[in-house]
């Protein structure tokens, strides 16, 4: 299928992370409020400047400033000195939905039109694709240890990217490790790479490839590429909602039908509908139907079923297409009510997706195999 795979992913503190995470914790307060909220905003942050803006319909005032603040604190800008804190001006630009939309998604209709997408394959104990989940686990490490004191002079912020080396489309070995990470410049390139080898990479690698001897000569291995990293976050790199797409989904494998997930109520079918297709595609790898499987539909504004369903398993399939078809649309119906109401997603969940990924992760109803 091929040879090598990369993908990336980026830590909770990254400008565009910092966004989602503040647009989702937005979502989760209104639908902790009013599980009715409908809710469209979207963040942007840059040097000492939070700007909040969308449409939101909620029967409770929320405070909007307050939960940016308490997340931007949550995620370890409290220095000011850094150029972004908790302290960072925020102005917020919030109105109430349009009528226009409300009046379709009222009747249990698809509050926007696209296309979406949901994979699995059998490469992890997950069903995701390796080179996402072992990037994600970097990142996860690099948090994990900033927060712990394991390694206490790293800063906020931080990316990892990861090549898998592939024999007949089984993904058997990382060949190339690539961390970017914010740090103390009084501490020595030198101990930064053995302290990311040693605390973040191994612990990561063994857990995705435990067959691999880990030789560190025999990795390539790229530690903040340009140099030194003192100083990360929005005041080197603006952040917006939505923009890490491929992060938040497969790494690239799987397609993407371009509407981001954070920062939108269920109604959207740009979050719903993908995380149903998600569940479907796992629920076919998990069966044994397929060793890999993309689910594709599409909805029109106001409508409440899609325009179209489509199965594809890339040659995988041990049963037929039409049969797995089948098997998916009795297993949930894909109207945009029936979704909401089985994935249980007025619930306030939304902001623990907003880093790390949206699947691949237990604790999601979206995630759970039947």
């Amino acid at each position: 299928m091929f040879d090598q795979f990369t993908s990336e992913s980026v830590a909770a503190g990254h400008p565009d992370k910092i966004c989602d995470q503040i647009s989702d914790s937005i979502v989760d307060a209104c639908l902790a409020a009013d599980p009715k909220s409908r809710v469209a905003v979207e963040t942007l942050v840059t040097t000492n400047k939070v700007v909040l803006a969308g449409e939101i319909t909620c029967a409770k005032k929320i405070d909007y400033k307050k939960i940016a603040r308490q997340t931007i604190k949550r995620l370890g800008y409290t220095n000011p000195d850094w150029g972004f804190s908790d302290q960072a001006d925020i102005e917020v630009y919030i109105h109430e939905q349009s009528p226009d939309i409300s009046v379709g998604v009222d009747d249990g209709g698809a509050g926007d039109q696209g296309i979406m997408f949901g994979y699995a394959c059998n490469e992890t104990p997950e069903l995701m694709p390796m080179p996402l989940m072992l990037s994600h686990q970097l990142v996860r490490n690099l948090d994990e240890a900033r927060e712990s004191s394991l390694i206490s002079y790293l800063r906020p912020d931080g990316k990892a990217q990861v090549v898998i080396d592939y024999v007949k489309g089984v993904p058997k070995k990382v060949s190339t490790i690539i961390i970017a990470v914010p740090y103390d410049p009084a501490i020595s390139v030198e101990q930064l790479e053995t302290d990311l080898w040693e605390k973040i990479i191994v612990p990561a690698v063994k857990k995705y490839l435990p067959k691999q001897v880990l030789v560190k000569k025999d990795i390539e291995l790229i530690i903040n590429g340009t140099g030194v990293w003192e100083i990360g976050g929005p005041t080197s790199d603006t952040g917006v909602t939505g923009r890490k797409i491929i992060v938040d989904t497969y790494g690239g494998m799987g397609r993407h039908g371009g509407g981001c997930f954070s920062g939108k109520d269920p109604s959207k079918v740009d979050r719903s509908a993908a995380y149903a297709c998600r569940f479907l595609a796992k629920n076919i790898v998990a069966s044994g139907m397929a060793d890999r499987c993309e689910l594709r539909v599409g909805y029109v504004i106001g409508q409440a079923k899609p325009v179209s369903f489509n199965v594809e398993t890339f040659g995988t399939g041990k049963v037929s297409e039409v049969e797995i078809k089948e098997y998916a649309l009795g297993l949930l119906d894909m109207s945009v009510k029936n979704i909401i109401k089985k994935l249980d997603l007025r619930k306030p969940v939304f902001a623990k997706t907003a880093a790390y990924g949206h699947f691949g992760r237990a604790e999601f109803s979206w995630e759970k195999i039947i």
